[in-house]
């Protein structure tokens, strides 16, 4: 963006939910990165983003192209994710991320992906956790174009709460213009299962311990086939252990 652009407010959707004080101290943002992956390629990327920060990416995928992205976002006061992917014919793109946010901190993923062309298929997994006063946002859209029949795509974004001051915000967005598709989406916010807390209580595991073993398996699926998946998992772990 320019240094001129002004900030945004919250009347703008996709900072509806941001620290908007935070944000003044990383404007103007830089352009997103443009990524082309040309038709049959294949790109696979992990985005970490530990300190906050802002990651801005646009990719695009050609005809029969595909693309696994995985995200870790966590720490810092504020750590935002943009991602703008456009989806050619037969093209296949997956996303999973984990959000992870303690008190005075925000971590925001802001995704759209677009369907242009017909066959083309996504899958969008989001897991996040917030402690004390965090803060977790996940703003995903899937967009398909007029005739872009065989569509097939798929969000599941869920938050689990650790206190209840801590805030999840969540808009999982269908926007449908053609007639011959499959699209789908959830969404979850919730907290540790209280029963599955004591079961483990019971048999001597100390609650801390029996929290991050639940959250472990919370947020699994999301990092499930990453590049260096073990890595991934483990600034995870460190993350979920600094907001219990």
């Amino acid at each position: 963006m320019s240094a001129l652009a002004p900030l945004p407010t919250r009347k703008a959707e996709d900072w509806r939910y941001a620290d908007l004080a935070a944000l003044e101290k990383l404007w103007p943002l830089a352009e997103a990165e443009a990524v082309v992956v040309g038709a049959g390629g294949h790109h696979a990327r992990a985005i970490v983003q530990t300190g906050g920060g802002i990651t801005r990416l646009a990719l695009t995928l050609e005809a029969g192209a595909s693309a696994v992205l995985h995200v870790l976002n966590a720490g810092g006061a504020y750590g935002r994710v943009e991602l703008d992917v456009t989806l050619h014919e037969g093209a296949d793109f997956t996303l999973g991320a984990v959000q992870i946010a303690g008190s005075g901190e925000t971590a925001e993923i802001i995704a759209t992906v677009r369907h242009m062309e017909g066959k083309a298929t996504s899958r969008q997994v989001v897991r996040q956790a917030a402690g004390g006063t965090g803060t977790v946002t996940c703003l995903g859209k899937v967009y398909v174009a007029k005739g872009a029949d065989g569509t097939d795509g798929e969000q599941s974004v869920r938050a689990m709460l650790l206190d209840r001051t801590a805030t999840a915000n969540a808009r999982p967005e269908l926007e449908i213009h053609a007639d011959d598709v499959k699209c789908a989406h959830g969404c979850a916010i919730g907290e540790l299962d209280a029963n599955g807390l004591f079961y483990m209580a019971a048999r001597g595991i100390a609650p801390e311990t029996a929290k991050a073993l639940m959250l472990q398996g919370f947020i699994a699926e999301a990092l499930e086939g990453a590049e260096e998946e073990d890595h991934l998992r483990a600034l995870a772990q460190q993350a979920l252990e600094a907001v219990l």
